[in-house]
């Protein structure tokens, strides 16, 4: 359906919160999650109009929240003896193909059904993607990593090992974490708040950026730091 429906549809649903979830709510849905995988429905999209460049679309969020209340929790175990892995039934682990043309290279990954990874990214053991997340073509996700619900990453990013990209699920309204095109994240690097890095920036190494961090410029001599109505924004070809 188009996508003005589908929101329409969902914010009801949202809004509704039936008692019980029939054929048609879970057909709903997974017209829904088809789209967050892939990457027509986004938590959050470049948007000239804004001030920040970005526009949250608060109907996404509030499927992937109708996701958690229709789903039961079941049984995903490979081999329960060893290891066993329960979560809702709604959102299994990600399935691909080779057409896909993403690499998860064996040893622990897990990437959550609902979110989109683009052509030629590459995902180093053990790291994890979570719902609603948006990862563009070309982007390396390292070892130890974490791409939080509805973060938006751009293409050709390079996520070190061990960084974090914090998750902003809720409020709806709230603008999820932003990496922009070709942003390289240092190892043990924490975005997190609705932090935008913007195209082509470097954090480096433990690197730490929060509504709360100001981040002083030295070359011109300015602070950036998260407002009431805005969040902290670092400039295109930053180094920090």
């Amino acid at each position: 359906m188009p996508e003005t429906k589908l929101a329409s549809a969902l914010e009801a649903l949202f809004d509704e919160k039936p008692a019980e979830y029939g054929d048609a709510h879970a057909r709903l849905f997974q017209e829904f999650k088809d789209a967050l995988n892939a990457g027509h429905a986004r938590a959050a999209e470049p948007d000239p109009a804004s001030p920040t460049g970005w526009r949250v679309n608060g109907w996404v969020k509030k499927g992937i929240l109708v996701g958690f209340r229709m789903g039961s929790i079941v049984d995903m175990s490979i081999d329960p003896a060893k290891q066993p892995f329960l979560d809702k039934h709604t959102y299994p682990v990600k399935r691909f193909t080779p057409a896909a043309g993403v690499r998860i290279v064996p040893g622990g990954s897990s990437i959550r059904d609902g979110c989109y990874i683009g052509k030629g990214v590459t995902c180093m053991p053990p790291m994890y993607v979570n719902v609603g997340a948006w990862v563009g073509d070309g982007t390396m996700i390292d070892s130890h990593a974490l791409v939080g619900s509805c973060a938006q990453v751009g293409r050709n990013c390079h996520v070190s090992a061990a960084a974090q990209i914090g998750g902003v699920l809720e409020p709806v309204g709230a603008l999820p974490v932003i990496i922009e095109d070709d942003v390289l994240i240092g190892g043990n690097c924490g975005v997190y708040e609705g932090t935008i890095v913007r195209r082509r920036a470097v954090l480096g190494a433990g690197v730490i950026l929060t509504r709360s961090t100001p981040v002083y410029d030295v070359v011109r001599g300015e602070v950036y730091a998260a407002a009431d109505d805005a969040p902290l924004i670092i400039p295109e070809e930053a180094v920090v």
